[in-house]
């Protein structure tokens, strides 16, 4: 099976490459210096040379505050543009492509968990243009997996854990909002389900996978700081603004998910074990 990796430098990119490489699995990793998603003459030509049998698609623009300014029209072009040009050379070489997606495509105003049929409503700019990259998979390719995650942590990258860790070493007091809820994610058990998907030819369609359990942002806090010397204390949204809306409960249904046969490890456990290898 010959595989093509997207955006293989960054956090999920990085933990599929050693995932892979620890399973003796060969496979073509690209970042935006050697295939820039959002020339499509480019990305035509690129799959149609190697002739993927599938695409793990993990470019993506991620700063979801720039994504409301300075940086709405590099959101667009690499989340959906970029998007669309993959889906649409995915096909012509019947390749499967697994797109990573967000809760941030929900608007957060629901009390129950949002399931994989439930209606996106996005309501930051990041959220719409990943619903739209969505769209744009399903528009484009028959054989496809979309899979939306949320709180994003792992050892290859920016994330809300090494913020944490970092600001630990410099603050005896820090405040984190505790009316945000959701599912924190280990890049490990994302990557995981991302080549289990492929592996196991599950049935093509959305897919919701974050680590098990919920929890807010003050919660995860506490959690990754439980044994450093600082005091973490809760604040609401309204005493922290940012520029882009952050749904107040995107707790994601991982039922269809379960279903499969995937273990899902729960955050807690996931945390524990990222912090071990954070530790050594």
């Amino acid at each position: 099976m010959k595989i093509l990796i997207t955006g293989a430098q960054g956090q999920l990119g990085t933990e599929l490459r050693h995932l892979l490489d620890g399973r003796g699995i060969s496979y073509l990793a690209t970042d935006a210096k050697d295939l820039d998603i959002t020339d499509e003459a480019a990305v035509n030509q690129y799959v149609k040379e190697y002739q993927p049998d599938v695409i793990y698609h993990c470019a993506a623009y991620t700063a979801v505050d720039k994504a409301e300014d300075e940086a709405k029209a590099l959101n667009q072009l690499v989340n959906v543009d970029g998007t669309r040009n993959l889906a649409k050379a995915a096909a012509a070489v019947d390749a499967t492509l697994v797109y990573i997606s967000t809760d941030y495509v929900f608007d957060g105003d629901s009390k129950e968990i949002y399931t994989v049929d439930d209606q996106p409503a996005p309501r930051n700019e990041y959220g719409r243009a990943k619903y739209e990259g969505e769209q744009e998979v399903q528009k484009y390719v028959k054989k496809y997996y979309i899979i939306r995650t949320s709180w994003v942590f792992g050892e290859y990258g920016r994330n809300f854990v090494y913020t944490m860790l970092n600001l630990a070493k410099t603050h005896k007091e820090l405040t984190v909002v505790d009316d945000q809820y959701g599912r924190p994610s280990w890049t490990k058990t994302l990557a995981e389900f991302m080549t289990f998907a492929v592996d196991h030819h599950l049935n093509y369609g959305i897919y919701h996978l974050s680590n098990d359990n919920s929890c807010n942002w003050y919660e995860f806090a506490s959690a990754i700081l439980a044994d450093k010397d600082v005091t973490v204390k809760p604040v609401s949204s309204a005493e922290y603004p940012q520029k882009a809306w952050r749904p107040r409960h995107s707790i994601l249904d991982l039922s269809k998910t379960k279903a499969t046969g995937f273990e899902i490890p729960t955050w807690q456990n996931a945390l524990k074990e990222f912090m071990q290898i954070v530790d050594k």
